[in-house]
């Protein structure tokens, strides 16, 4: 980032250190986790106090204040299960507890480890509260796909560090090393979104969703070496006011996916300010970004920016509605020079500035909701607009610049009264050249998606049900079934790969004509995933897992169609299930 936005950053850390009150460091970004969560704020009947939930990753202290809120309702029904994920939740953040009982360990060892069943290492005073815990996640199996009969493999080594200084600074520091064998599907998805000039050349390189740089383990063009990670500090300025600057992903959106921002990419260096007053939380984030276009790996990556903001109102105890606009941009990305300071004003409007500026940067506005509902539902959507044109939006000719994406979904906990039986449906489209731009400020981070990983000209429906029999073991089934327009050539582009240029359109190219685009054009291809995936939780964090994943591509060439199923088992520690549907 500019040493213009780093200025500001440290100045802003000097000055609220003599004024932060308590501070909490946030929950890491975890699918199963995050159920639970939202699970309990339906089972309640309104929203947490804390935090709202569209807004991702939550702090500790307001998941504690929702569990210590559910147990404290004495006509909320909970099960067996219930209890258990309740005392989970709360001794994970034992830090936060009201009393110093909460998450102690009946046998400590040597009286110095694990004296909390969530820490491996912890100290919690006035001056410093420190957790430390080591990070495993080991899993083999094998898949069979287009070369036959493979092994499969992950292998996570690393340490997770959070705590706080004074109760006013807030840490965080996570970093793993990984080496995976992977599935056919996985490599040639790498492959897709890896636009780099050495494999124009022929020079393949290796990539992994979700992570920055990748190198091959033992030369092998399905595997990939790599280091993870993710730090930040966080400060809580005042009573509403809270900032966050370090490297991490972000979530907008209740969903499965997200259409306005996912944790589909790699980790990248914010700064973060979440303002919450009554029934309004606002957040404004400002990123640097990196696009590793055509550079080789031994020159330094371009850099862009995109800086968002988004207003949560919950417009009563069961609905909330939210607001977002963004902008990416680029100016003279590669000396490092080109944060826009005019994009820092937290409360203007970023297309005021871009048009103010004669610039062309790419902006986008959304719109969020969710309402929950008779203590069993909650009904949640998004509308993301990437352009909008008047005269043409609400005609049906298939305008190019018609660019935007949609999400709706419904999640039903305790199913036909079947306690901890939960069930979640999600439908989500983005129409053709949705994300994409003129430049390289197009909505990626590192060649990857910054919302959907199916990135534009697709739509896709989604079921997940989960069922949790007994405490300590749960069964995640899914359902995935998404229709896309695929490219032929890498010269064509029928608008799903975003990092190409819309002004490469094909149908500008081919027929000189703006008109008559549809989601799915291009070649027709559908892709069909059924997962099951069985978890059991011997210890605090600490669970043995069993997995199974038929993939199916259908194609319309049907040469190109293939079949890729995944069986596995293994172990995770303090580390969140690595998921790759797409």
């Amino acid at each position: 980032m500019s040493k213009k936005l780093l200025f500001l950053t440290l100045y802003i850390c000097i000055s609220i250190n003599y004024f932060s009150t308590g501070q909490s460091a946030f929950v890491p970004l975890n699918e199963d986790y995050y159920h639970l969560i939202d699970r309990f704020e339906i089972k309640r009947g309104k929203f947490s106090e804390g935090f709202h939930t569209t807004i991702k990753p939550y702090t500790r202290k307001g998941v504690k204040q929702l569990v210590d809120s559910v147990w404290e309702d004495t006509t909320i029904p909970l099960s067996t299960q219930d209890k258990f994920n309740l005392e989970y939740l709360q001794n994970d953040s034992w830090e936060w507890a009201k009393s110093n009982s909460i998450g102690k360990s009946r046998k400590p060892i040597w009286n110095v480890l694990y004296l909390r069943k969530a820490d491996a290492y912890s100290s919690s005073n006035d001056v410093l509260d420190i957790h430390v815990n080591p990070v495993i996640n080991f899993e083999i199996g094998s898949f069979e796909g287009i070369d036959g009969k493979r092994t499969l493999s992950l292998n996570t080594r690393g340490i997770e560090i959070r705590g706080m200084i004074n109760r006013k600074v807030g840490f965080y520091s996570f970093i793993t090393d990984n080496q995976v064998l992977m599935p056919d599907y996985v490599k040639d998805f790498t492959d897709n979104y890896n636009q780099n000039e050495q494999r124009q050349a022929g020079i393949r390189l290796p990539g992994m969703p979700g992570e920055g740089l990748v190198k091959e383990f033992k030369n092998d063009p399905n595997s990939a070496d790599f280091f993870s990670a993710s730090a930040y500090i966080t400060f809580q300025a005042t009573k509403n006011i809270q900032f966050q600057f370090g490297h991490d992903k972000n979530i907008i959106g209740n969903g499965f996916r997200s259409m306005i921002l996912s944790d589909n990419a790699a980790p990248y260096l914010f700064l973060k300010l979440n303002t919450t007053v009554g029934i309004f939380q606002y957040q404004n984030l400002f990123t640097q970004l990196v696009y590793t276009g055509f550079k080789p790996n031994d020159q330094i990556f371009p850099r862009k920016y995109m800086t968002m903001h988004h207003l949560s109102v919950n417009i009563s105890k069961k609905l909330n509605i939210g607001f977002t606009e963004s902008v990416v941009f680029q100016r003279d990305s590669t000396t490092g020079k080109g944060f826009d300071i005019n994009y820092l004003n937290p409360v203007i409007f970023y297309r005021f500035i871009e048009s103010f500026q004669g610039s062309a940067d790419n902006t986008f506005i959304g719109i969020d909701f969710k309402w929950n509902f008779a203590k069993k539902f909650s009904l949640y959507g998004q509308f993301m607009l990437d352009e909008f044109n008047s005269k043409e939006f609400f005609k049906s000719t298939g305008f190019w610049a018609n660019k935007y994406g949609v999400q709706t979904g419904l999640k039903y906990i305790d199913v036909l009264g079947i306690d901890n039986v939960d069930y979640q449906v999600e439908w989500n489209t983005a129409r053709p050249y949705t994300y994409s731009h003129h430049d390289d400020a197009n909505y990626s981070h590192y060649n990857q998606a910054l919302a959907h990983p199916l990135g534009a000209n697709f739509y896709e429906w989604t079921h997940i049900i989960r069922w949790q029999p007994i405490k300590k073991l749960q069964l995640t089934g899914r359902v995935i079934y998404a229709n896309d327009g695929e490219d032929r050539t890498l010269l064509e582009n029928w608008g799903s790969n975003i990092l190409k240029s819309y002004d490469t359109k094909s149908r500008k190219v081919l027929y000189n004509d703006l008109y008559g685009n549809y989601t799915g054009q291009g070649r027709s291809t559908v892709t069909t995933i059924l997962d099951f995936r069985a978890s059991y939780q011997i210890k605090h964090n600490l669970f043995i897992e069993a997995h199974y994943m038929n993939r199916k591509y259908d194609s319309a060439v049907d040469k190109l169609d293939y079949t890729n199923t995944v069986s596995s088992f293994g172990i995770r520690w303090n580390v969140a299930a690595r998921q790759m549907f797409f």
